[in-house]
């Protein structure tokens, strides 16, 4: 009796779930939706055979996309309110002045490439390529991209990261200076108080909650309005990449359509390389992946519905575990690639792809 693919919801909920950590860290999600089904083995490789046309796990990745999409929306909501803004003020006024509105157009022109490719070679590509050793090779090429992105990086982008790193702290540091003077004033004003009168200086009753680590605890508004305002210098020092620069940039993505590169990966290294901050070419990366992201959904929407039949639960169950576990991991890699390099992940894909090839052919 032949094997009918179909879509459990425990293979939907750990796909869902590596689906939507893998395309946000620089890991390749495609290469893990094609190595994972492959190394579990038995009804999995079956069912979860992206090259297949009969199976309908090409219209779950669908569904997850989607769901990561719409986390990076909700994520960078304020951010892509401003660019859309900057976009039609920019055609409202025939001109592109400010840096939302530059970096509007730019978005646009590092689209493009990767928009024509995926329209014109997708399919082939995913037919050719998306097989699970070819998969484990071309993560083990991710990590060697990842490496070199660091290893090689150029005097610019060792300056831009400078450049950011102090912008950090010169915003940091009228916020810490508000907090100090207010504390110091009134500890001289209580300790005069207390030696004129002759009093004996005792520790001020502690309230609950109140103690220095309740003092330290950031308040969750100023939070926001931190991370807004960082958002707005990166989008100031992006602006100011050139658009040929934007083009070569975006054009990285297309080595993505290969099961095992990481969209997200080679984005950022082609940005360091073109001089620009890690964490800024982090942040350009994570907001070229959402029109990306979205449009490949948009395209496939009909497998989706046609292929979806009797799985739609699965689906559903396996887009929401995705949505979270995107929105975590941006949250994470936006601060994370302020201090931190790409190396430990180059590490991981070289092992892991390396593990997988061998773990393949002996099996």
């Amino acid at each position: 009796m032949s094997h009918v693919p179909v879509m459990t919801y425990p293979e939907a909920m750990v796909v869902g779930l590596i689906q939507g950590v893998t395309e946000l860290f620089p890991v390749s999600s495609l290469g893990h939706n094609v190595l994972i089904p492959a190394l579990v083995g038995g009804s999995w490789a079956k069912d979860l055979n992206v090259s297949a046309t009969e199976s309908p796990y090409l219209a779950f990745i669908v569904g997850l996309h989607v769901a990561t999409a719409i986390a990076l929306l909700i994520y960078f909501w304020r951010d892509w309110v401003r660019i859309i803004t900057g976009f039609f003020t920019s055609i409202r006024d025939r001109d592109i002045a400010t840096p939302d509105q530059k970096l509007a157009w730019m978005i646009i022109v590092a689209t493009i490439p990767v928009g024509l490719a995926g329209l014109l070679f997708e399919h082939t590509f995913r037919v050719l390529f998306g097989k699970p050793v070819l998969a484990g090779v071309f993560l083990v090429v991710n990590g060697l991209i990842l490496f070199s992105g660091e290893k090689f990086r150029t005097k610019n982008s060792l300056r831009a990261d400078q450049e950011a790193a102090e912008e950090r702290r010169t915003a940091a540091a009228p916020a810490a200076m508000q907090r100090e003077p207010a504390a110091g004033v009134a500890g001289v004003g209580g300790l005069a108080a207390a030696v004129e009168g002759g009093a004996t200086l005792a520790p001020p009753p502690r309230r609950p909650g109140h103690g220095s680590h309740a003092a330290a605890k950031p308040d969750a508004r100023a939070e926001r309005a931190a991370e807004a305002e960082a958002a707005i210098r990166a989008d100031r020092r992006l602006s100011k990449v050139d658009y040929l620069q934007t083009l070569i940039i975006g054009a990285a993505q297309i080595l993505a359509l290969l099961a095992g590169i990481s969209r997200d990966g080679v984005t950022m290294v082609a940005g360091m390389f073109r001089g620009v901050a890690r964490e800024d070419a982090a942040r350009f990366a994570f907001l070229l992946a959402t029109p990306v992201i979205l449009a490949a959904g948009a395209l496939k929407i009909g497998d989706l519905i046609n292929k979806g039949h009797g799985i739609y639960g699965p689906i559903l169950v396996g887009s929401i575990l995705s949505g979270i576990g995107a929105y975590v991991s941006v949250r994470f890699l936006v601060r994370y690639f302020q201090t931190r390099t790409l190396t430990p992940f180059a590490i991981y894909c070289v092992l892991f792809g390396l593990g997988s090839i061998i773990y393949l052919q002996v099996k």
